[in-house]
């Protein structure tokens, strides 16, 4: 069985790394890696190399992302990339393709393999992100997929509200709470060493992207955290560098004129990789931004998460997570309400509704279980008429 995993950015490699180690080290799996977005940019790291290093073969790069992070732009950039993954999908002839999430380099692959009839697993599907395109982009993923593993039970009920048949719906949990259980962390100094940095006292881990639906926030919203940053001037901040979303670049050159400014203090780096962000969330007393790695992985740290704005408004979120607006006098209060005794306690109770780290698992059984020629005739399931 050839089976292409298609990786994008940086976050959802570490998603699907568990996975990918399972389908590279199967014999009856000939396992095909499509590499394309930023890691292929030398302004987010070069990313792809991270990938090699860490064992993996890519099969194919795709390049698509231009140097423009306009509407314009990356409207050219899902054309690009649906040329691209077509000719990857003509030459490989993949049995089947396994994409994680809801940007925009995912929608351009899945759009190239509708008209082949490869069918498609989709890993994170359901969600709700009501200040991001990527709502819209999400839920037209689902409909061209053929096997969904979503992370909670409110996801898998809300594929199913899409139309899609329930025995191909599977809760499978979060695929980065298994990084969290099998991965072995770095400790502080082993960590402070790799960071460059030398801070013993308050440390706080940023990562700050566009609310696409709205995009004067993102100017507004990064201005507010540098604020947060000048307010908490005895602490330190690690930053991870935006997505390559509209205005990505812009929160990216507002982050590095702050890092300039305080460079003892204020670190921006590419991509901290796998090991690295997971190690810092350890160490760190909270998470601040709008990543979507605050909710779904930050809680098993048992650390606060300050979640700033409408970016993941929808998701379901475990009560470490403080929900504030965006205003730099919402996020200091929010800030100075995670550090208090009252909230302290109350993470120690902290439960996750995103499954107990066993999905890399249940997606790896349920595909080489299936019938991948059956997949591609999809009956519409008229949830209406069957409750």
């Amino acid at each position: 069985m050839k089976i292409s995993v298609v990786t994008g950015t940086r976050a959802e490699y570490g998603l699907l790394y568990g996975l990918m180690k399972k389908l590279q080290n199967d014999d009856s799996i000939e396992f095909q890696l499509i590499v394309t977005g930023m890691h292929l940019s030398p302004e987010f790291g070069l990313t792809y190399q991270t990938i090699e290093e860490d064992g993996f073969t890519i099969t194919k790069k795709v390049e698509i992302l231009l140097s423009s992070d306009t509407p314009a732009g990356i409207s050219k950039s899902i054309g690009l990339g649906v040329i691209g993954f077509s000719d990857a999908y003509e030459e490989l002839q993949p049995d089947l393709i396994i994409v994680l999430g809801d940007r925009y380099e995912i929608l351009a692959a899945v759009q190239a393999a509708l008209p082949a009839n490869i069918p498609v697993a989709h890993i994170h599907g359901g969600e709700l992100t009501e200040g991001l395109i990527d709502d819209p982009i999400r839920h037209s993923i689902t409909k061209m997929a053929h096997l969904h593993f979503v992370t909670a039970e409110r996801y898998r009920q809300r594929v199913i509200q899409l139309g899609e048949q329930p025995s191909t719906v599977i809760n499978a949990g979060a695929p980065g709470v298994d990084n969290i259980k099998q991965i072995s962390l770095m400790n502080r100094n082993e960590l402070m060493e790799s960071l460059d940095l030398n801070f013993q006292g308050t440390l706080y881990l940023v990562t700050y992207h566009p609310e696409t639906l709205n995009r004067e926030q993102a100017k507004i919203g990064i201005e507010n955290i540098m604020h947060v940053v000048e307010h908490f001037s005895d602490a330190a901040f690690i930053f991870t560098k935006s997505n390559a979303d509209t205005e990505g670049r812009m929160i990216n050159e507002t982050i590095k004129g702050y890092a300039d400014q305080y460079p003892h203090r204020v670190k921006l780096y590419d991509s901290l990789g796998q090991l690295r962000y997971l190690s810092v969330i350890q160490y760190v007393d909270a998470v601040i931004g709008n990543s979507s790695s605050g909710i779904l992985e930050v809680p098993y740290f048992r650390k606060p998460t300050i979640d700033i704005g409408d970016r993941q408004k929808g998701r379901i979120k475990p009560e470490s997570v403080i929900s504030c607006a965006n205003d730099s006098e919402a996020i200091i209060r929010a800030v100075k309400q995670a550090g208090t005794d009252e909230f302290q306690k109350k993470l120690h109770t902290v439960q996750s509704p995103y499954g107990n780290g066993n999905a890399a698992n249940i997606i790896f059984d349920t595909i080489k279980k299936a019938d991948l020629q059956k997949l591609i005739p999809k009956p519409f399931f008229d949830w209406r008429w069957k409750h």
